[in-house]
């Protein structure tokens, strides 16, 4: 369990950086829109109330702390947790202007362009829209980090342990002492383990039952000869 919690930084990276931007974004526009005659009244930069305390900069600071922990956690709870503050901060953008009248909060001021496109790029861009785009992003990471990969499930390997990347065959017998190296036992396994009955060869060196040898040296039994040089005498 514990390594499947620990996951790669990369891994949030692209939400985590989106995040940060968009939660600067929204924080900062009510602000300094007006400098680019863009944003919400008053028509002033950097006055501050508590309408947008509640509207503009909780919703920011919850998107911008979450998408810093997105992006540089290693943890995978830790990291889950970032992504759903994104998450609840970007629901805010969307659905905090018409909750907050329930406690006569008149909002973050009206938009400052004069056209109908102005004014729907403005609330869109500084709070539903703006807020939509966030969800998006934090649920992404929300299920990247859900995830658990095919590498993560293998457990780490043994330290002071180098995988050879070869199969040796088991070899018993005098055969496995005879090619037993420097510092290798003679017998495969543990000590006392079973051993199969006999003296067995591997393949290339294999014997029989008896006096019999392989194909290519093989003996008949007795000491027959062939027809034609048998003795005369037995006639």
């Amino acid at each position: 369990m514990t390594g499947t919690m620990r996951v790669p930084r990369s891994r949030g990276g692209f939400s985590g950086v989106l995040l940060v931007l968009l939660g600067l974004w929204g924080g900062l526009l009510p602000f300094a829109g007006p400098y680019f005659d863009f944003g919400f009244a008053p028509d002033d930069t950097w006055v501050y109330n508590t309408d947008r305390l509640e509207l503009s900069i909780a919703p920011a600071a919850a998107t911008v702390l979450g998408g810093l922990i997105v992006l540089f956690s290693a943890h995978r709870a830790v990291a889950i947790l970032g992504a759903w503050l994104g998450v609840l901060g970007g629901a805010w953008f969307v659905v905090g202007g018409p909750l907050a009248t329930l406690w006569d909060v008149p909002g973050a001021g009206a938009p400052l362009g004069t056209g109908d496109g102005r004014h729907l790029a403005e609330q869109l861009s500084g709070f539903a829209g703006l807020g939509a785009v966030i969800v998006f992003l934090a649920a992404l990471a929300l299920g990247r980090f859900a995830v658990v990969g095919v590498r993560e499930t293998v457990p780490p390997d043994e330290p002071g342990r180098e995988p050879s990347g070869t199969t040796q065959p088991l070899v018993f017998g005098r055969y496995a002492r005879e090619n037993a190296g420097p510092g290798q036992p003679a017998e495969p396994g543990p000590p006392g383990a079973p051993r199969p009955p006999g003296d067995q060869r591997v393949a290339g060196d294999q014997r029989v039952a008896g006096d019999q040898r392989v194909a290519g040296d093989q003996r008949v039994a007795g000491d027959q000869r062939v027809a034609g040089e048998q003795g005369g005498g037995e006639r």
